[in-house]
């Protein structure tokens, strides 16, 4: 079956980095548009990147300049590299999968596969 499994999250002060990672198996890796999201308290999830199988990418406008999304279909693996935190970045950070074999399309209700998540705490 589908499994997605986050980590790389963790405590940085504003201004540090981190690298989430997203290990997944159970179907064609290369062939599914990945996304991050993230959901702070007491908010909604939110989009935060995603990087289609075609290879292209799109950012959150809060993230853009500061996060990386990639991918490595070797190991069936996306990445967010988070440079510049801020403390507003603070939240539970999920990768998914879009529904769509080879879709064209990304949007973010379209995503039905969920990691658990990994908390990332960035303090002031």
């Amino acid at each position: 079956q589908v499994q997605l499994v986050e980590s790389g999250g963790g405590l940085v002060q504003a201004g540090g980095s981190l690298r989430l990672s997203c290990a997944t198996s159970g179907f064609t890796f290369s062939s599914y548009t990945m996304g991050w999201f993230r959901q702070a308290p007491g908010k909604e999830r939110v989009f935060v990147a995603t990087m289609r199988w075609s290879g292209s990418t799109y950012y959150a406008d809060s993230v853009k300049g500061r996060f990386t999304i990639s991918r490595d279909n070797a190991k069936n693996t996306v990445y967010l590299q988070m440079n510049s935190l801020k403390p507003e970045d603070t939240a539970v950070y999920y990768c998914a999968r879009h529904r769509g074999y080879r879709s064209s399309s990304a949007e973010a209700t379209e995503f039905n596969y969920w990691g658990q998540g990994t908390q990332v705490t960035v303090s002031s």
